[in-house]
């Protein structure tokens, strides 16, 4: 406005100036007197006006000037530099000041870690931009793109996931961890007792009972190649070491074929796989307890775990060994009877085994040996006469170079009413004198023969590829009976060997020296 009111000051200074110089013409025409005439060079009013004209447009654009300038301060007086936020390329909004990004970012980070204390949190941030701009008053809502933002923003777990042939087991939190669940999953299937840790094997070395009864283990390796590899992953899925472990020896409940084998029943089958009997019973409706089989299929369904665990164990039990009977003739006594002129007493062996098992059940059994704690002191007793056939009571090994393959007795999830012996030597013999009441064929004992010691004791001699008695015949101790095979219900070539007194089965280890 000053710009304009000067202008007009100079357009009537102008005027004004034409006016007089007009009136100064027309009095020199009207007066004529020398000393009032003012004579102009012709170039004087034109210079003049020019002069005026110069003056006032160099004021005019000083003025403009000075207008521009206060004009371009203001606006840089108010032009800020703000930040565009863009997620994968889209703008959802502006901040006044880029850090209050990181302040957002950081504090979204506590947010999940707190949330999640047992895992490696971390923002997912990427795809999230800024791009800086400048602008004279803009218009920035800071408070409304943080909060749009927050809730857009996630994070995922940093973990590592165990497989097996591609097949993920769980996620656990890294390597460490993934390493001490394999351990836990093998320690699972370790006998509570085992002394794998050398501190605990040289301590229980010093105690003499403590040694001869701990279990030792051997080996314990997980079957197959685990993979172990790093992931982003849902907090939600990452496992503890307790709960990866629950579930990697669970397992989860599939069909299951089982072939019945020498000693199994019902019960003993449907504790080893942790299901009832009428679970059993009710998949497989022809099966009775009392007729099982050696070779029987049963349709199982039970849990199946992902891993399987081998464990080697050096096993030991004591056994208490009955007396040695020696049999004196005396012809004070009448044919046939017997007299005990000192009772004997009983002594204890320590039996050594190797179990190899898988996920806790027996598959491989070995006889590893025997110790001798105590010696059991023989009975003495008169025998009227020497009756051809009749046993002592005390039996030898029916065959040389004897190994155990199946043991006696319900152990290991298995029923077992004699011993189960392999040898390089095949040639089977009387375990003591006696008389041969039955060579044949028998139910699940294939090729078989009874021999009757005439003492109450019986020993049956089972699954023989040829037998070479016959019934009625008399045997010495050592006498031999016929040649180990496979033939019945029988896995392979082995001698299966019993002793039954009075009718019932016993322990053949408490017998044989």
């Amino acid at each position: 406005m000053k710009g304009f009111k000067f202008m007009r000051r100079m357009g009537k200074l102008r005027n004004s100036e034409e006016t007089s110089a007009g009136s100064g013409a027309a009095g020199q025409q009207g007066n004529s007197t020398a000393s009032e005439t003012r004579v102009f060079h012709p170039e004087t009013k034109p210079r003049r006006l020019r002069r005026s004209w110069i003056v006032a447009t160099a004021g005019l654009v000083l003025l403009t000037t000075f207008l521009v300038g206060a004009e371009k301060k203001h606006v840089a007086a108010n032009t800020v530099t703000y930040y565009k936020v863009l997620v994968k390329g889209e703008e959802i909004g502006t901040l006044s000041q880029e850090s209050d990004l990181n302040k957002l970012f950081e504090a979204k980070r506590r947010e999940y870690q707190l949330k999640y204390p047992d895992s490696v949190m971390v923002l997912q941030t990427s795809g999230i931009t800024t791009e800086a701009l400048e602008a004279y008053k803009p218009e920035i809502d800071s408070e409304a793109t943080l909060d749009k933002l927050d809730g857009m923003l996630k994070a995922y777990a940093v973990g590592v996931e165990l497989t097996v042939d591609g097949k993920s087991l769980g996620i656990v939190k890294d390597q460490e961890t993934a390493a001490a669940v394999l351990e836990a999953v093998k320690a699972h299937y370790t006998p509570q007792a085992a002394a794998t840790d050398a501190k605990l094997m040289k301590t229980a070395a010093k105690t003499t009972a403590a040694s001869a009864n701990a279990d030792i283990v051997e080996s314990a390796a997980i079957r197959e190649e685990v993979s172990i590899v790093p992931v982003k992953a849902d907090p939600n899925k990452v496992l503890s070491v307790e709960d990866a472990v629950k579930v990697l020896t669970e397992g989860k409940e599939e069909p299951l074929v089982y072939s019945v084998q020498e000693g199994d029943t019902v019960s003993a089958i449907a504790s080893r796989f942790q299901i009832t009997q009428a679970d059993i019973f009710r998949n497989n409706p022809a099966v009775k307890e009392l007729s099982l089989q050696i070779g029987d299929q049963l349709q199982l369904t039970v849990p199946q775990p992902d891993l399987t665990v081998v464990t080697v164990e050096q096993v030991s039990e004591q056994v208490v060994t009955e007396p040695e009977v020696i049999v004196r003739k005396s012809d004070q006594l009448a044919a046939g009877k017997r007299k005990v002129v000192r009772a004997g007493q009983t002594g204890l062996k320590t039996m050594q085994y190797r179990l190899t098992k898988e996920n806790g059940l027996v598959v491989k059994e070995e006889w590893l040996g025997q110790t001798v704690v105590k010696a059991s002191l023989p009975e003495v007793v008169y025998s009227g006469t020497k009756v051809v056939g009749e046993g002592t009571g005390m039996f030898a090994w029916p065959v040389t170079g004897a190994t155990i393959s199946s043991s006696y007795g319900e152990r290991w999830g298995r029923a077992h009413k004699g011993l189960d012996i392999v040898s390089g030597n095949r040639t089977i013999k009387a375990a003591d004198a006696g008389t041969v009441s039955f060579a044949g064929v028998q139910s699940g004992y294939g090729n078989v023969v009874i021999v009757n010691h005439n003492n109450g004791y019986v020993t049956y001699y089972g699954h023989l590829s040829r037998i070479s008695v016959s019934v009625g015949q008399k045997l010495g101790q050592g006498s031999q009976i016929g040649i180990m095979g496979s033939t019945g219900r029988s896995t392979g070539t082995h001698l299966h060997f019993e002793i039954r007194k009075n009718g019932t089965a016993v322990n053949p280890m408490k017998y044989l020296k």
